[in-house]
């Protein structure tokens, strides 16, 4: 059955995680993704944070989050990188050096054949590289172009280079997270929701786009500032300044209004189960499931505001009771009363679930660098569209041949040239580190 996006092709100069994130999204549903990557240049961040690792830093930064399986970088690292390998699938890579006239050129033809470009550099870099959707739309007037750095296409903030931390920092959400007793300097994680919620944005707005043309026969530049994208996330802390003129600080995962609300140390190393009581019905509910002692009957717990009033007094009391049990046990004890309750999972007990095991959301997958492993799976089922990941992370240059002997019709001559001149190849140099 066809996919809705098939006969879509999407050129994708994206790096690191919110424009890889869009493109794999468009690819999972059917659209021909083909990544431009240059062998002469390692994109920040994208396939590794070096070409050329030393083998044994993975095992001396375990603590980093983002290596190598089994520790171990192999010949073809930025093949094993698990960052890009998480949104590699489903998609075509091919090489060539926008630097040179003659890449330039060549990425030009692409253009011309193609219905979608998505990039999310810093603005100066793609203005350098001429690639700009002004000049693109030279060769394919019906193009629609997909531009997503940080801070926009204009203003002051333009050409600051930003991850995924300074993003969220300038959103507001840094500040947000986290628990009171931390330093935002050391008490934040690195996951940024960021990227996630830019991806997905731009893959709706690509494909409103793509439904625009369809209609009127033209194309258009969209424009997805990071940033601003995520403050509509933070919308509750940003209308509270806007009509109270209250500046929101971290409260850890307590709620502004509801309590007990929070997480709850288990039996166990580092065992957590999450607990909310909104009303007097569940808090009643969390107090049979936990046997009604005694403390449940003071009168400063009585009323939600009074419980509220003295959380801290009130989660010692409901941590000694989940001390005594697995995040599973507290979990189910609560639910069996009303009381929304989850147990806390790490990576281990995902993979285990019985429910997204259920319905088989992690697939095994086969990559010729990286090997066997689970991948998350497509991110949602249409009852009338079947879909599944087709082909794993793509390698560096694979469709190398595909892109210049197939879509471009290029000469043997010419594109022994092009090797020779360095834009075609599956390896990055030895001299970049």
């Amino acid at each position: 059955m066809a996919l809705p996006l098939d006969g879509i092709r999407v050129l994708d100069l994206t790096a690191v995680w919110a424009g890889p994130h869009c493109t794999m999204l468009l690819a999972d549903w059917g659209a021909e993704v083909i990544r431009i990557e240059s062998i002469q240049v390692l994109q920040p961040s994208t396939r590794g944070h070096m070409a050329h690792p030393p083998k044994e830093l993975p095992r001396l930064r375990k603590s980093w989050g983002m290596t190598y399986p089994d520790w171990d970088p192999g010949d073809q690292p930025w093949n094993r990188y698990p960052i890009f390998q998480s949104h590699a699938r489903n998609k075509l890579s091919m090489t060539v050096d926008l630097r040179l006239p003659e890449g330039l050129d060549l990425f030009h033809r692409l253009v011309n054949i193609c219905d979608v470009f998505v990039e999310n550099n810093v603005p100066e870099t793609i203005e350098k590289l001429h690639v700009t959707y002004e000049e693109l739309v030279e060769h394919r007037p019906d193009l629609i172009a997909l531009r997503m750095p940080a801070y926009g296409l204009s203003g002051p903030y333009k050409n600051y280079r930003s991850f995924g931390v300074q993003l969220e920092g300038t959103a507001g959400h840094s500040l947000l997270r986290g628990y009171p007793d931390m330093d935002p300097a050391t008490g934040r994680d690195d996951v940024y929701l960021g990227d996630a919620a830019a991806g997905v944005n731009g893959a709706l707005a690509v494909v409103m786009a793509l439904r625009h043309r369809r209609r009127t026969g033209k194309g258009q530049l969209i424009e997805l500032a990071q940033a601003e994208n995520f403050v509509p996330y933070l919308g509750e802390a940003v209308m509270d300044y806007t009509m109270n003129r209250r500046v929101r600080d971290t409260i850890g995962n307590r709620h502004p209004s509801a309590a007990p609300h929070g997480v709850y140390r288990c039996r166990g190393d580092d065992r957590w189960v999450t607990i909310v009581v909104g009303s007097d019905r569940q808090w009643q509910g969390l107090c049979r499931a936990i046997g009604n002692p005694a403390w449940c009957g003071d009168p400063r717990f009585a009323t939600g505001i009074g419980r509220w009033k003295n959380q801290d007094e009130m989660d010692t009391s409901i941590e000694e009771w989940t001390r005594e049990r697995s995040p599973d046990e507290a979990m189910r004890l609560l639910q069996a009363e009303g009381v929304p309750a989850g147990a806390v999972l790490d990576d281990r007990d995902l993979y285990n679930d019985p429910q997204i095991n259920g319905f088989g959301f992690f697939k095994e997958l086969t990559h010729a660098d990286a090997g066997t492993h689970k991948y998350p799976g497509i991110m949602w089922s249409a009852s009338e569209t079947p879909n599944e990941i087709r082909t794993p992370p793509v390698r560096l240059g694979e469709h190398n041949e595909y892109v210049y002997q197939e879509l471009l019709a290029m000469s043997a001559g010419d594109i022994i040239d092009f090797e020779k001149k360095g834009h075609i190849g599956t390896r990055y140099p030895e001299h970049l580190p």
